[in-house]
């Protein structure tokens, strides 16, 4: 079948006519917004991985709640292409995202999410695949997700390797092999990226540009919205220890609070602590009473200035390793604005 007319190609038109997720119809084009939730998952049902595993009772008690009516739960390329066109997406709209292939996704995540009848966007990493690793998934397992209408797959490079230490040369090495091996093995090039441990500096995302993708992933906890950076895109981890159920309804409930001209842009730290700030572009917010939060400091200082302008001032430098800064405000009916920003530090940072 020609690529333009494979199932995962119009999975944009396939899901709503299918019943499987609702359209957007004119009732919920009258609620358009310009801001959706993407998760992030990588493990189902392997106890022993706790801070990269979800529980099965835990992730079958998320399903429930992005059943409800409230929830729209889109493919994630339909919810990048919709945002960037300007169309906007319906309220309390949620994406799903899975990292790395293991073979719990196959053996316990996907027959929930078929039951369920719920899209997801999965980011394979394709050396352990290719390797018979028997953690991961095997090539005949992920071509049964490809084949899906449900699914759609993404590059996470060949060997999970972390980005910001290596040379531009191995990571266009590793993006273009995963690229390679996917569409041998599956038939399909595929267009969005995920960041191996969601940690990104200069030189890999333009590796990431320069290889023609749409859209690639951090791991930090944020809305996104139309004036994203589409190259350090947010999402919310959930494992174990952040997976209960009234944290999983806070970030469902998340809504952008449109951050814009953020600096330092780049999330590689070359000066530590960074100054960090970013100007708020949605109209006729207060912000008198967003807080901020340091991952090695807790509550920080941060200075509202005109124009919508946040500057937040950290006392101590990060420690090498990964550095985080939340910034969170009421959004009313017990939701939330936020916007996270995730930092590599590296040791001689500073």
């Amino acid at each position: 079948m020609p690529r333009a007319m494979r199932p995962r190609h119009i999975l944009c038109l396939l899901i709503p006519a299918l019943g499987l997720v609702p359209a957007l119809t004119a009732a919920t084009a009258a609620r358009a917004a310009d801001s959706a939730v993407i998760l992030m998952y990588h493990r189902f049902g392997q106890d022993k991985y706790p801070s990269t595993n979800i529980r099965m009772g835990q992730f079958k008690k998320h399903l429930a709640v992005l059943k409800k009516p409230k929830y729209t739960v889109l493919p994630v390329p339909r919810i990048l292409e919709r945002l960037k066109s300007g169309q906007g997406v319906p309220e309390n709209t949620v994406g799903l995202t899975i990292d790395d292939a293991y073979a719990s996704v196959f053996k316990n995540g996907w027959p929930a999410f078929k039951e369920a009848g719920l899209p997801f966007t999965l980011f394979v990493s394709t050396d352990p695949v290719d390797e018979g690793h028997g953690d991961y998934m095997s090539w005949e397992q992920l071509k049964t997700l490809a084949d899906s209408e449900l699914v759609t797959i993404g590059n996470h490079t060949a060997d999970h390797a972390h980005m910001p230490d290596e040379s531009r040369e191995a990571n266009a090495e590793a993006v273009s092999r995963a690229t390679r091996r996917l569409k041998e093995k599956l038939g399909e090039t595929p267009e969005y990226f995920a960041y191996p441990y969601g940690e990104a500096d200069r030189k890999a995302m333009a590796v990431v540009r320069d290889k023609g993708f749409k859209a690639a992933f951090g791991q930090h906890s944020a809305a996104l919205w139309s004036g994203s950076n589409m190259y350090y895109l947010p999402r919310f981890a959930l494992n174990e220890n952040y997976g209960a159920i009234d944290r999983f309804r806070t970030v469902v409930d998340t809504v952008s609070i449109h951050p814009a001209q953020v600096t330092p842009g780049m999330p590689t730290v070359d000066e530590n602590p960074p100054s960090f700030g970013f100007t708020v572009k949605r109209d006729g917010l207060d912000l008198a009473n967003l807080t901020c939060f340091a991952s090695h400091e807790g509550r920080v200082n941060r200075q509202v200035l005109g124009g919508g302008r946040v500057e937040v001032r950290l006392t101590r430098p990060f420690p090498p390793g990964r550095g985080r800064i939340n910034c969170t405000k009421p959004a009313g009916d017990g939701r939330f604005y936020w916007f996270g920003y995730q930092f590599h530090v590296p040791g001689d940072a500073g």
